[in-house]
């Protein structure tokens, strides 16, 4: 792996970290520690991006707890997804990136749902734990509740890490653009 690649994770790495802790620390109903999980899958493709996700949570787990490393396996998820994505081109355009949030959503709910539910009974201790427990209040089952949480928090969430990262790569300049093979399927 070159050194231009390790620093890169390393960066994406403190990103995720640092905006998912403020978000964490204000209790948003949104989660911000994937803008930069996609902006590594978008520079240097899905494995990279997996493999930040991973690296993220496990990291944040050593430091924060184990809740984020349970996560490990949504946030590599996350990565996968975005790097394909962005090699069928829908990083290309503003409504790609949507889509590709959108998508991103779809695969995160299958994986997060179970870990949230069956691990944590639906309390994590994020801002949407309120939208898990309003909805079992009012008679959803926990597993409909969850589902539900994860859809719409990761909905919007997923939106924004794409098109975050997607402006990002897209206001480098062209040297630094060129050293990042995956740079190129981002218009």
């Amino acid at each position: 792996m070159k050194n231009r690649t390790l620093v890169l994770i390393a960066l994406c790495i403190a990103l995720n970290i640092g905006l998912g802790q403020a978000a964490s620390t204000l209790k948003l109903p949104v989660f911000l520690d994937s803008i930069g999980t996609v902006l590594a899958a978008l520079l240097m493709g899905p494995w990279v991006g997996m493999g930040t996700g991973l690296f993220t949570n496990l990291l944040w787990g050593v430091i924060s707890g184990p809740v984020a490393a349970a996560f490990a396996p949504v946030a590599m998820v996350i990565g996968l997804v975005a790097g394909f994505a962005a090699r069928k081109g829908l990083f290309r355009t503003l409504a790609g990136a949507v889509i590709a949030g959108v998508v991103i959503t779809l695969f995160v709910t299958l994986v997060a749902t179970p870990i949230r539910t069956y691990l944590f009974g639906g309390v994590t201790g994020s801002g949407a734990d309120f939208f898990v427990a309003y909805l079992t209040a009012v008679g959803q089952k926990l597993l409909q509740s969850v589902a539900l949480t994860v859809i719409w928090t990761n909905l919007v969430d997923k939106i924004v890490a794409c098109l975050v990262a997607q402006a990002v790569v897209r206001q480098l300049p062209g040297r630094i653009r060129s050293l990042f093979p995956g740079a190129g399927n981002v218009a």
